[in-house]
């Protein structure tokens, strides 16, 4: 439908201590975060971003490192990498991270968001990052599936989930302490995504297709939802409103959006809500193209859904001022494998009537698609990454190894919607020192719509 006018992705399972408070609590110091989601988007404007860099399958024998970029537009850094933290290995693979505290610490003083957690896909190391001695200059504090850290120490207190209660498959979670439940998804076994993307292993049912539910406090699973039509269930978002019983995840594969909820008998479901339609294409290693829905947000105030179709190479904004009905609002292509003059001839599409132009942000031509998405708090601000994961970076873009990712920046209408370039702002990670890096999440020191939770 379209109208003219609503923790990560392994997140690090970090549970510090949280006190239940009202989301009115009133203190003379208060703990990290915000009272209310509505109250975070009064914040202030973000400053700088932490980027992890990877190099594993670039060719360069180098470890993967957090970047700290500076995207304040009065600074004379703007749009540069201004500290590189290597981690000590090789290889890593890191992807998402998660904090120590959010703002479900927001009443209690003595917690701060002052160490970002970084868990590597394939060596499964987890790095915990100093941010709040030197918010410019980062410092690995400690090196060490879901494992529960102890948020002051972490030290491994054992596995999140009880023993024998594992799910089969694991990727993003997102919990809501008002309604006693955690909701995970599945991507798949790493040894099967590992080195890449084979068809025949979706055919032998390797990746996932449900999500997983928990009850929070005893860590057990207590129902698993089977979506319909719903592969590969990456990025999952309850709406931020601590009193919100559903939310969206975005299944990359079959290139929709599921709306989750919970019905009055207590039982958690899923229902298709947006529908990306494939491309019937000629010179691409399938018949028909997925959009490959990567990553998904929603604005703080609970208006917008925002996602990334990483092949197509557009990224959207619905209005989900009615959760059941989303209404796009605004759509850019950003690169992607359906540009004019690329090795893909696209033979019919539902939803174009030609293929996109190269994306050319001062001077350079953007490689790949848009992936990782990061709104600012008051919802005017969308940055983006390119890289997905380093073995599909390969598989999939290949410039986009020699070339190195990308960092953009959208500015967005949040009265009516709608996305539109901003034509100066670029961060060029081909680039780098050691060579061309692969930019993957992106994360604000003050939190941000995809880290915090609320009371």
């Amino acid at each position: 439908m379209v109208c003219g006018e609503r923790a990560s992705t392994l997140q690090s399972a970090v549970q510090p201590t949280r006190p239940i408070v009202s989301t009115a609590t009133k203190c003379g110091k208060c703990g990290p975060g915000y009272a209310t989601p509505l109250e975070a988007m009064k914040g202030p404007r973000e400053e700088i971003v932490y980027v992890p860099c990877i190099y594993r399958n670039t060719g360069i024998e180098a470890p993967d490192y957090l970047a700290t970029v500076d995207i304040d537009p009065k600074s004379p850094q703007y749009c540069q990498v201004i500290h590189r933290l290597p981690m000590p290995g090789l290889k890593d693979e890191l992807h998402h991270s998660g904090w120590n505290a959010c703002s479900s610490c927001f009443g209690d003083s003595s917690k701060s968001r002052d160490k970002l957690v970084l868990p590597a896909l394939i060596s499964s190391c987890i790095y915990v990052v100093d941010v709040g001695s030197a918010p410019r200059a980062p410092k690995l504090y400690k090196a060490g599936g879901f494992v529960l850290l102890d948020g002051e120490t972490f030290e491994v207190k054992g596995t999140w989930e009880r023993p024998g209660g594992s799910a089969p498959m694991g990727y993003d979670f997102w919990y809501q302490p008002r309604h006693n439940v955690m909701v995970s998804t599945e991507w798949a076994a790493p040894n099967v995504f590992q080195n890449g993307f084979n068809p025949a292993d979706v055919e032998a049912g390797l990746y996932g297709s449900h999500l997983h539910v928990w009850d929070w406090q005893r860590h057990e699973m207590v129902q698993t939802v089977t979506l319909q039509d719903g592969l590969i269930p990456l990025e999952i978002r309850f709406l931020h409103s601590p009193d919100a019983a559903q939310g969206f995840v975005g299944c990359a594969l079959s290139s929709n959006i599921q709306r989750f909820y919970k019905n009055e008998g207590g039982t958690w479901l899923a229902e298709k809500v947006i529908q990306v339609p494939p491309k019937k294409v000629k010179g691409w290693m399938l018949p028909e193209m997925p959009g490959l829905i990567t990553d998904i947000l929603l604005s703080l105030d609970d208006r917008f859904l925002y996602f990334s179709n990483w092949l197509h190479g557009d990224l959207r904004q619905y209005d989900i001022s009615d959760p059941q009905r989303p209404c796009l609002t605004g759509q850019l292509f950003l690169g992607g494998s359906i540009v004019k003059g690329g090795p893909v001839q696209v033979l019919e599409d539902q939803e174009l009537k030609s293929q996109p132009e190269p994306l050319v942000v001062k001077g350079k031509r953007v490689v790949g698609g848009p992936q990782m998405i990061q709104l600012s708090l008051d919802g005017k601000r969308l940055y983006v990454t390119t890289s997905l994961y380093s073995a599909w970076d390969k598989q999939f873009y290949p410039d986009l190894i020699r070339e190195g990712s990308v960092m953009l920046q959208i500015d967005v209408d949040t009265v009516k919607g709608g996305l539109k370039l901003n034509p100066n702002f670029l961060v060029d990670f081909g680039k780098e020192p050691l060579g061309p890096a692969l930019a993957h999440e992106l994360r604000y020191p003050g939190g941000d719509c995809t880290s915090d939770i609320w009371l």
